[in-house]
């Protein structure tokens, strides 16, 4: 039975929330309104969490998956005391205030996760519960249970209608996830309507086949029901738990509650006041906290902030019980490259012969797992064409969480959601790798770890028409262009395996942003200057003859040993030329201006870039007078080799090119 402290404090989330959206003209009411009492419940009696150490490892994980409810969130880190201040809630959705119109990750404390595309959050928990899973499985010990905490989230009718958490889904259950739980707002409204429109599955059925538990809550505004869900969501330890949470969208508005309407926008001053007198609210000061409430949420943070205290002297009794395991969590959660591996020079070497750079990108990570215990990852069931797989790393499965390998399925969408939940929980370097044709499937995801600056590793192989056969479907024209205009996204393009090693290095140092290795299926020469100068994004492979240069070429990936042999050819025709490898815009780009002047220097305008992929973006580099040698239409089927030259990426095409520029 809800107390007459709990029903006020219920409210006073209601009612917070509402002001804020209405002050705000802007946002969405409906779901703080019909979730007040779930979030009140899982904050108060059942999240592990502690306020004054928002970040402390071992606390429950909570996840607002509906993001655009966020209103309900900032209302619980206000009163629970987060830092979150009664005028950043009048803030709400304005420039530069901590509370922006859907959850930001490292914006707000308190905030896990970055939210409001439907499904990512749902995805993301997925990932925080794998995480937690491994890390158990490496660190706890009998009276030393280091690791022991739950995600939970928040998930919306819109959420599980995106395939994104039908995918997570599924695999959360064959992993057997059991420290995963998800509240189901399950109120039937969407914005077009009800949901009978579109939404007419059978929810618990579908997560019941995934392998979870599902139970059934009749009334969301029942909190010993919500409670009593929750508890007996906790006993199952193999099986995540959907609670189908009956709710009413605008729970208490006069004449929206459980309408279209009050999903995405303001009650207006009417309704708002219906809403509180429906509510027996008779504060007549806006923005107003009863002191009882504020003095219930003060008793409760007390008791909450004692959670981290007690993990910190388990932690202290478990350094002296398990010294070295202690060092190695340590060494797990600082994410410092050891120098050991900086200094090791057998990354660099490879047999003189040729090799694909997706080949010697796995042969990298094999040596990697030598210093990086917690490099952890996976593909969408392309290993053995990715060269992915962790040698003797094990791998993750429901009764083997000890392993390093992780196998995603064909899921593309989902492991990048996952990856970044892995990343947001702490302790590990994840990776994820398909074909580069399927970043599409994966680019939601992977704006939001550039969003938030993850440092996500992604291995994209089969990057060009050297995929040959496939045909176009699996030949990736746009992508490139496609990654590079996400900000704050690193684009690396190796050139052989020399090249391949210094990208990995270069994602590894990262740790502010995701990074795309772009790895090719056909054998490439180790050419003779390759480097790991490579990390500065573009370097001189080839030097000309001369003083200064008579043409620059830029070349990425495959095309740069193009590059060399039609610099040998030009140097007979009396042009003096030099070659530049460009492995990464972006990092070229963070040089200093000196160091770019002396790879491109102003003074040579006759340019010519050489790229398998879109022609988009190159004229920054190449002037106006330069020439782009790229693809601008889609691919055919056909033996890569006989393909690339058909498209023009040859040595006699960019001899013939370089040669025009000359002409006048």
């Amino acid at each position: 039975m809800t107390t007459i402290e709990q029903q006020l404090s219920i409210n006073t989330i209601r009612v917070l929330s509402a002001e804020a959206v209405e002050k705000a003209n802007s946002g969405h009411p409906g779901l703080p309104l019909g979730l007040a009492p779930a979030g009140y419940v899982l904050w108060s009696q059942v999240l592990k969490h502690s306020p004054h150490d928002p970040k402390w490892p071992n606390r429950d994980r909570f996840i607002l998956s509906a993001g655009h409810g966020s209103m309900l969130l900032y209302s619980l880190l206000h009163l629970f005391d987060y830092g979150l201040t009664m005028e950043d809630i009048k803030s709400f959705r304005q420039l530069g205030s901590k509370t922006p119109g859907h959850p930001e990750y490292g914006h707000t404390v308190g905030v896990e996760t970055t939210t409001g595309p439907l499904g990512q959050g749902f995805a993301n928990g997925v990932g925080m519960a794998v995480a937690e899973k491994r890390l158990a499985a490496r660190f706890n010990r009998d009276g030393y249970e280091i690791v022991d905490h739950y995600t939970y989230i928040f998930t919306s009718d819109g959420d599980l209608m995106e395939g994104i958490s039908s995918e997570a889904a599924s695999l959360a259950g064959h992993l057997k996830l059991g420290k995963l739980i998800c509240i189901y707002d399950d109120n039937t409204i969407t914005i077009d309507g009800h949901t009978s429109l579109t939404f007419t599955e059978d929810v618990g059925m579908r997560f019941k086949a995934y392998g979870w538990q599902v139970i059934n809550v009749q009334d969301g505004n029942d909190t010993a029901a919500i409670l009593a869900a929750l508890k007996e969501a906790k006993k199952d330890s193999e099986r995540p738990a959907l609670i189908m949470l009956k709710t009413i969208i605008g729970y208490g508005s006069p004449t929206k509650q459980g309408k279209a309407d009050v999903h995405g926008a303001p009650l207006g001053r009417e309704e708002l006041a219906g809403l509180k007198k429906n509510l027996g609210w008779h504060y007549t000061q806006e923005f107003h906290v009863p002191e009882e409430v504020r003095q219930h949420f003060f008793q409760l943070t007390n008791k909450l902030n004692s959670y981290s205290q007690e993990w910190k002297q388990l932690f202290s009794n478990y350094k002296q019980a398990y010294p070295g395991l202690a060092r190695e969590w340590e060494t797990w959660h600082l994410n410092k490259l050891p120098d050991q591996l900086l200094q090791d020079s057998e990354l660099w070497n490879f047999e003189d012969k040729p090799i694909a750079t997706r080949s010697a990108s796995g042969q990298v990570m094999n040596k990697l797992t030598n210093y990086l215990p917690n490099l952890v990852g996976g593909s969408a069931d392309l290993n053995a064409s990715t060269k992915t797989y962790l040698k003797n790393m094990g791998d993750f499965q429901a009764h083997t969480p000890e392993g390093s390998n992780l196998f995603f399925g064909i899921r593309e969408h989902a492991m990048a959601g996952i990856l970044n939940g892995m990343a947001l929980h702490g302790g590990f370097r994840v990776f994820g790798s398909t074909f580069f044709v399927f970043f599409d499937y994966m680019k939601p995801s992977i704006r939001l770890a550039a969003l938030m600056g993850l440092p996500v590793i992604y291995v994209f192989t089969h990057d060009s028409l050297g995929v040959g056969e496939d045909g176009p479907t699996h030949q990736p024209i746009e992508h490139l262009i496609a990654l590079r205009a996400i900000p704050n996204m690193h684009v690396l393009r190796p050139c052989d395996a020399r090249e391949t090693t210094a990208a990995w290095l270069t994602a590894l140092e990262r740790q502010d942003g995701p990074t795309a290795i772009i790895l090719t299926r056909q054998n490439l020469p180790i050419l003779e200057n390759s480097s790991m100068e490579a990390q500065k994004g573009a370097y001189i492979i080839g030097r000309e003859k001369g003083t200064s240069p008579d043409l620059i070429i830029l070349a990425t990936g495959s095309e740069v040993a193009l590059a060399l042999e039609a610099q040998k050819e030009l140097w007979n025709k009396s042009i003096d030329a030099r070659v530049v490898s460009m492995m990464s815009w972006e990092l070229f780009k963070e040089q200093p201006i000196n160091y770019r002047e002396g790879i491109i220097p102003a003074s040579v305008s006759r340019r010519i870039s050489v790229e398998a992929g879109s022609s988009l973006g190159w004229r920054d580099f190449v002037g106006d007078k330069g020439i782009i040698i790229g693809i601008d239409s889609f691919g055919a089927s056909a033996p890569g080799r006989v393909l690339l030259e058909h498209m023009g990426f040859s040595v006699s095409n960019i001899v013939e090119k370089a040669v025009g520029l000359f002409a006048n």
